[in-house]
């Protein structure tokens, strides 16, 4: 045997595992990131398995952007008319007012976005984009021409509508998701129609969920917060995961900061949506009562002896409490058998309550316990 070549073959061997190992860790730092981008992520909700990748969402958006429509509407108005794409009470918040004027016929004309939940031809939106429209129509992927829409039932307070169709053929629809088991910083997509440009397409991430929001008169107490582009004409449309499900509706953008833009969650909207199709509306336990929470200052000068309690510091009238004898001054400490300690108990109490259900309420005045017999009315209903 020749100790030297028999050391050669060594080198040589040594050299060619050096080289593989260099090819195969090379391969590996230059495939992983394709192999993340388009890797399968695993959910912990019911939602599809998250995905990325832009060839992933190309596939979305050709999927669904279909059921997406574009809502055009008509409001008589005796002033003059605003620029369509600026006729959102959201923008017109956030923009300060400052809203675009034309010297056109005496009609609002305003436009939004919405998306087709069913075959039947319900078609979810914004309360805002279609509220006091006298005519409602939609654009709809390969149809010629608008096609005109019936409001079915709306709700102020949580910003919904639901409008119908009747269109021939099959209709293009998009399913409801989980918007519990979304996590902050997975991918969303938006589709809209943001200053009339149909089907815009924005992509960005969950930022915040729970989100409180007040935009004018309207107090948001759960909207999802998203960086994903929502513009005026993007009210009503649907906040995607990668799964192509919806998650929320687009609802409001920030103006004042970059990147903020928020949508009402899926959760809210399935427990009313049935309710808004064939009631036409949420009926709201109501007692007619404008509280405060009890404070040490106020305990000392009505000299309850404790805190806890509401006290009434106005009286709707011919409201419930009104025509149940309850009075500006008195104090809130009990309602059908539940004690209130704050404002948020009463609150919390009634709203589990049915309007017509009558509940006994303690009360506090002039240093004495009364018990009156309330009959819990519906919200925005006066009687009399």
């Amino acid at each position: 045997m020749n100790p030297g070549k028999e050391k050669n073959k060594a080198a040589i061997f040594i050299i060619a595992a050096f080289v593989v190992g260099v090819l195969v860790t090379g391969a590996a730092f230059y495939l992983l990131p394709i192999l993340q981008s388009t890797a399968t992520l695993q959910n912990t909700g019911s939602n599809p398995p998250i995905q990325a990748g832009t060839e992933v969402i190309a596939g979305i958006v050709e999927k669904t952007s279909p059921a997406v429509v574009l809502i055009q509407t008509s409001v008589e108005s005796k002033s003059r008319s605003y620029d369509p794409f600026f006729n959102d009470p959201f923008f017109r918040d956030f923009f300060g007012g400052r809203v675009p004027m034309d010297s056109g016929p005496r009609v609002s004309r305003g436009m939004g976005s919405g998306f087709i939940i069913s075959k039947e031809g319900y078609i979810l939106t914004n309360e805002h984009v279609i509220s006091g429209a006298k005519k409602i129509e939609v654009i709809i992927t390969g149809k010629d021409k608008p096609v005109p829409a019936k409001l079915v039932g709306s709700d102020f307070e949580l910003d919904l509508a639901v409008l119908k169709i009747n269109s021939e053929g099959d209709l293009p629809t998009l399913e409801l998701g989980d918007s519990d088991a979304v996590r902050v910083g997975e991918w969303t997509i938006a589709i809209g129609n943001p200053q009339g440009l149909d089907h815009t397409v924005t992509v960005g991430v969950i930022s915040a969920k729970g989100r409180p929001v007040s935009v004018q008169d309207r107090n948001y107490k759960n909207l999802l917060q998203t960086d994903a582009s929502i513009n005026p004409g993007n009210s009503g449309g649907p906040l995607l995961n990668t799964g192509g499900q919806v998650i929320g509706i687009n609802t409001a953008v920030n103006a004042s900061a970059q990147g903020i833009g928020f949508a009402i969650p899926t959760s809210t909207v399935r427990p009313v949506l049935d309710t808004l199709i064939n009631q036409g509306k949420i009926t709201r336990p109501w007692m007619g009562v404008y509280i405060q929470t009890v404070n040490k200052e106020i305990s000392d000068y009505l000299k309850l002896g404790s805190t806890e309690g509401v006290l009434v510091t106005s009286v709707v009238e011919r409201g419930p409490a009104d025509t149940a004898g309850i009075t500006q001054g008195d104090v809130i400490t009990e309602i059908n058998q539940g004690k209130v300690a704050n404002a948020s108990d009463l609150t919390d109490l009634i709203r589990k309550m049915k309007p017509g259900q009558k509940t006994m309420v303690v009360v506090y005045r002039g240093g004495q316990k009364l018990l009156v017999e309330v009959t819990i009315g519906e919200k925005g209903k006066i009687e009399g």
